[in-house]
């Protein structure tokens, strides 16, 4: 899942530290190494943008993934609706900023959905950085709902909205949501 690179519509809270524009170029930079740490032939990558319009046509992206609109309510109801529209078999979401993240995790979580039902990939703020679903078109009702996002409950509420599934937890990674989040580089 992916917004749109435009100052002061994405990675807002980085912008307070680091400015708006800074905060986009990194987003933008950081999604371009996420694209190209994360192809590999065993998965699909499709970008689900926002703003719908423009994230469809942006340039920004590399242009053979196929991209589709997230639409509109709040990030439950989005990332919902975008594994709803996986055709079949298991379905991963991430988000792009992940400094960490490498093939090895995301095959870790396809593995994960062979004995369970879900897979979440624990942030360290609480937050998860993945999610996926063994079965992603049979959804619960209820599913994402009622989640304090943005909040250390959000993985905790995330899992409350799946019921009766056998759930695994990978590996815990650092997304970037303020200047202290972010890697430090070594001289």
């Amino acid at each position: 899942m992916v917004k749109e690179p435009r100052p002061g519509r994405v990675k807002t809270r980085l912008g307070r530290d680091l400015g708006m524009t800074s905060a986009a170029w990194w987003f933008r930079h950081q999604t371009r190494w996420v694209l190209r740490a994360l192809r590999d032939p065993r998965w699909d990558l499709v970008l689900a943008v926002s703003p719908d319009r423009e994230g469809l046509t942006s340039r920004i992206w590399p242009g053979d993934l196929p991209r589709l609109p997230q639409g509109g309510g709040d990030l439950g109801a989005r990332m919902a609706r975008m594994l709803g529209r996986v055709p079949n078999g298991p379905a991963c979401l991430i988000g792009a900023d992940i400094p960490e993240i490498r093939r090895h995790h995301v095959a870790q979580a396809f593995q994960a959905l062979g004995n369970h039902d879900a897979v979440f990939g624990p942030a360290l703020d609480g937050g998860y950085w993945l999610i996926g679903l063994k079965h992603p078109r049979r959804q619960s009702k209820g599913f994402l709902q009622k989640v304090r996002w943005s909040s250390e409950y959000a993985l905790n509420d995330s899992k409350a909205s799946l019921p009766d599934h056998r759930i695994a937890e990978i590996a815990t990674l650092r997304d970037v949501d303020t200047v202290d989040d972010l890697p430090m580089t070594q001289t």
